[in-house]
């Protein structure tokens, strides 16, 4: 059962914290799945918790942050913890952002608007989708002011694209992570089986008096995305541009010698090329070859507090939550997703203190065993 559990004060932020019994939500992300696919349409659920192809990254996502063992430290006064931290000025109580998913409304009638105000509540981060269910101005309105980035897919109109990013930044959004991974959608075959179809509008596109809906979206995104399209949204946009999709540390110095700002890790959940690397695999690569030139972030397979200080040993700044946001969003709109931020909030605490560290900047590579 989803219940929020709400600091005293009710501000949403961890920063400093004292030692205390571990309250709130105990909740079972794989149980949380299993409820979302009793309460939500056999389409729309296997859709969100689909794939590409044969699902052998869905599921090496998941797997890969398990293979990673931890070597905790000891002798450590841990009473006291800080687990913010900040990415390109926006300020995170712990190491975690909502990751950008398209189509909330399918899951929820208040789609990405709970998710919104369910994030602002613990002081999350959310990125909105240029796929959402709902305007950007409307979500920015429900997310009360609270800090949020936007995800952007690049079209073949450059003047539509530029107008996104605008109205992203008129509303209020610190920052827009372009997606690189997703020129065409991927053979998501579970969708497929079922018969699944996309929503016909899209807000986000019908706004500004473009066409709309998924068939657009796969016709209509650039192929032709390359460092000279970076640079020119890098100094257009008006917002610093982050990268997602980078699995190779090639790829991450060729986006930052280009304008990027930022590196987001990303295998797209597993939904676009199937067999491509898990992501915590592909991350001490692109962290060696940053080497500290702008923050990294990763997503896909997350599902712990451990996982986080995983994904932070091996040189992420922070990491993106998912399918889990999704989950909770179907099966209790703004307070299951309050609650299920605030339960990965306590498990990143606890997960802190166990570990020995007691902020970002004492998580080393030391913290992980070689094997």
């Amino acid at each position: 059962m989803l219940l929020p559990a709400r600091r005293p004060d009710g501000s949403g932020r961890r920063k400093a914290s004292r030692a205390t019994t571990v309250r709130g939500v105990n909740i079972d992300f794989d149980e949380l799945q299993a409820q979302a696919r009793t309460t939500l349409d056999p389409g729309v659920f296997q859709y969100f918790a689909g794939a590409a192809e044969d699902e052998e990254t869905l599921a090496d996502n998941r797997l890969a942050w398990r293979r990673r063992k931890l070597r905790p430290r000891f002798l450590v006064d841990v009473d006291v913890i800080d687990t913010s931290t900040s990415v390109l000025g926006t300020p995170l109580p712990t190491p975690m952002m909502v990751a950008p998913m398209a189509y909330q409304r399918l899951l929820h009638d208040d789609g990405e608007l709970a998710v919104a105000r369910g994030s602002a509540a613990t002081g999350t981060p959310m990125i909105a989708s240029t796929m959402a269910t709902h305007s950007l101005e409307d979500i920015a309105a429900a997310a009360g002011g609270g800090p949020m980035w936007f995800q952007l897919y690049v079209h073949e109109d450059r003047d539509f694209t530029l107008a996104l990013c605008h109205r992203a930044r008129d509303a209020g959004y610190r920052a827009i992570a372009v997606t690189l991974d997703m020129p065409r959608l991927g053979n998501r075959r579970r969708a497929r089986r079922i018969g699944f179809e996309m929503p016909s509008v899209v807000p986000n596109f019908a706004m500004e008096g473009g066409p709309s809906g998924n068939r657009y979206a796969s016709r209509g995104f650039d192929v032709s995305v390359t460092e000279e399209m970076l640079g020119w949204l890098s100094r257009e946009a008006g917002l610093p541009i982050l990268v997602k999709g980078i699995l190779r540390g090639d790829d991450a110095l060729r986006s930052l010698d280009a304008g990027a700002a930022g590196i987001i890790v990303s295998n797209h959940g597993g939904r676009q090329l199937d067999g491509a690397i898990a992501t915590a695999d592909a991350l001490g690569e692109v962290a060696a070859a940053v080497d500290g030139r702008a923050p990294i972030v990763v997503d896909s397979g997350i599902r712990s507090g451990t996982d986080v200080v995983r994904a932070l040993a091996l040189g992420a700044q922070a990491v993106l939550i998912g399918r889990p946001v999704a989950w909770a969003l179907a099966t209790g709109g703004a307070v299951g997703v309050q609650a299920a931020l605030e339960a990965l909030q306590a498990e990143i605490d606890l997960a802190f203190r166990l570990a020995g560290v007691r902020s970002v900047a004492e998580i080393t590579p030391d913290l992980i065993a070689t094997v």
